[in-house]
């Protein structure tokens, strides 16, 4: 067996030994007389956590002082109405006034619907639910237009969309630099092409750009309760030119609610433009028991379309040939421009929300009716063009 030999002399050797002894019990008796210092307790995580709750509990939780309620607490105040009479003020009176009534009237011609000029105060009366009124302001009018145009686009007939594009051209060229104007289209639903512009050729593309309807639905309650609905909100005289074939296919509305609206509507004219009179000419009472349904169905839309139009005292018209649109709209924009307007205030002041009736007679200076006579003395039959009534609304409290 081989033997190891240590480089160290021996007397070397003894001392390193006993160092290290020394040097062992000193750390060891330094370890049993300190003890380990406290470890420190985890942080709390505050942050809230991804879905977005509340954060982490903060650990010690601070409570406001609860308020003392004062030892005589006054019983709380009986509900009374809120006093309308502030001191130092005139006396409000309870008398409610009816805001005055204003009426714009057309006279035309029934033959040539040529505007009559150069009435008088005193060759109008107007009488409401059947009781006369004292007209309190006249003067003739003519001014600028506010319209909104409503174009039936609905995959029924491309007949009647060749004819609504042609009859609200044709309206355009009736429009003036500072009308406003604006169109909106429906089928089974509605849409706003463009909004009020003074831009003739703005609306002029907007209706070139009509080709491809959607649906095949004609919802014409609902669009018109809607174009009512946006014209409520502007301010002076409004018009609505329905250019459409007047049937209803799908409309949550029914007749009644949509002839109520145009009862309530204020200051807004409805003129109807019929489409389709072409083709309905041509094949009116022909092919078989289907076809008469169809027939039937226009006529109703044909007394709708009336209806619309009279309650507001505007017109309605039910052309057959392209060639008519100018005609028809030249009419129509002398009807718009062209009014007799007259104020009164109603004898009736009850804000009771009723349909109140409106009938407009001409008058000669003796009171009796007024007859009218061309240049030959031959007389002339005339129309009298005025709203059918006005909603007197409620009073809001």
């Amino acid at each position: 067996m081989r033997k190891t030999h240590s480089i160290l002399p021996a007397g070397l050797r003894g001392i390193c030994l006993v160092v290290l002894l020394l040097m062992g019990v000193a750390v060891v008796e330094k370890a049993q007389g300190q003890a380990p210092p406290p470890q420190p307790p985890p942080a709390q995580d505050q942050t809230a956590p991804d879905a977005g709750g509340p954060g982490g509990d903060s650990g010690v939780i601070a409570l406001p002082k609860k308020k003392e309620a004062p030892a005589d607490t006054p019983p709380p105040a009986p509900d009374v109405p809120k006093i309308k009479n502030p001191e130092g003020l005139p006396p409000v009176s309870l008398h409610v006034d009816v805001s005055e009534v204003t009426v714009d009237v057309g006279v035309l011609l029934e033959k040539t619907h040529q505007f009559v000029p150069g009435l008088k105060p005193n060759n109008f009366k107007v009488y409401e639910d059947g009781v006369e009124q004292k007209v309190t302001g006249f003067k003739r009018t003519e001014a600028p237009i506010t319209a909104l145009v409503i174009c039936e686009f609905a995959a029924t007939s491309y007949t009647m969309i060749y004819d609504m594009r042609n009859a609200a051209m044709a309206f355009t060229q009736q429009l003036r630099p500072q009308d406003y104007v604006a169109l909106m289209t429906f089928d089974m639903r509605t849409q706003i092409l463009t909004d009020f512009t003074q831009d003739k050729r703005q609306f002029q593309e907007a209706i070139m750009s009509l080709r491809i309807p959607g649906f095949s639905e004609t919802n014409v309650f609902d669009a018109l309760y809607e174009g009512i609905d946006r014209m409520e909100r502007i301010e002076g005289r409004k018009y609505i030119i329905l250019i459409a074939s007047g049937r209803d296919s799908f409309s949550k509305l029914t007749l009644d609610k949509i002839l109520k609206k145009v009862k309530e509507s204020k200051d807004i004219t409805i003129f109807t433009i019929s489409t389709g009179g072409g083709m309905r000419a041509m094949t009116e009472g022909r092919m078989g028991m289907r076809n008469q349904m169809r027939d039937i169905d226009f006529l109703q839309a044909d007394n709708e379309m009336k209806t619309f139009a009279s309650l507001t005292g505007g017109a309605s018209y039910f052309p057959r040939f392209q060639g008519e649109y100018p005609d028809i709209f030249s009419e129509i924009n002398r009807n718009i421009r062209s009014k007799y307007e007259l104020v009164y205030h109603p004898t009736n002041t009850k804000l009771d929300g009723t349909f109140r009736k409106l009938r407009v007679e001409l008058v000669d200076d003796e009171g009796q009716p007024l007859h009218i006579q061309d240049e030959k003395h031959k007389p002339l039959k005339y129309d009298i063009i005025a709203r059918e009534g006005y909603n007197a609304r409620r009073q809001v409290e």
